[in-house]
């Protein structure tokens, strides 16, 4: 491949479990490494990973070093990685005035349940969790087997959003 990874951030109003889990499992997807770098960002960062989360992906031997939860100020800032695409993972971010992307990066909506607004037992806000790992885990696998040099611009958008609804 000649072209650099693709940087992919997820965001989500508080990068606490949707865009999290994202971030983690496009890190850890088979066949990512050199293809895709993850991030995640939030607008209104909670300031750490939910626990849920984080025991989540401990438990699907996803790795959790140095995922923390941060300000999508971040990746708008001149020194930031050069972003490709952006997913917003939450209703809430979607609606939310965005900082300004240097470089112009493709953008779709996958908006789904907050896991972490769950109540009930443990086990009932785990399975949420689990239930949107495995949705992030399809879309992404889609994303990922999208053929980026035979598509131009326009396609490679509709397909990106289209995968939001998947």
């Amino acid at each position: 491949m000649s072209h650099r990874p693709y940087n992919v951030l997820f965001l989500c109003t508080g990068n606490s479990a949707r865009s999290i889990l994202a971030e983690a499992a496009l890190n850890h997807m088979p066949g990512s490494r050199g293809k895709f770098v993850g991030f995640s960002a939030g607008s209104q960062p909670k300031g750490a990973p939910n626990p849920y989360a984080i025991e989540l992906l401990e438990r699907s031997g996803i790795p959790t070093d140095g995922l923390r939860s941060k300000s999508w100020d971040e990746f708008a800032r001149a020194d930031a990685p050069a972003l490709d695409f952006i997913f917003t993972v939450c209703d809430q971010a979607a609606g939310e005035q965005c900082p300004y992307w240097p470089g112009k990066p493709m953008t779709a909506h996958w908006g789904m349940p907050d896991p972490a607004a769950v109540t009930g037992t443990p086990e009932e806000i785990r399975k949420a969790f689990s239930e949107t790992l495995a949705t992030l885990r399809r879309r992404i696998a889609i994303f990922a087997s999208l053929p980026f040099a035979t598509l131009d611009q326009m396609a490679t958008q509709q397909r990106l959003r289209d995968i939001g609804q998947a």
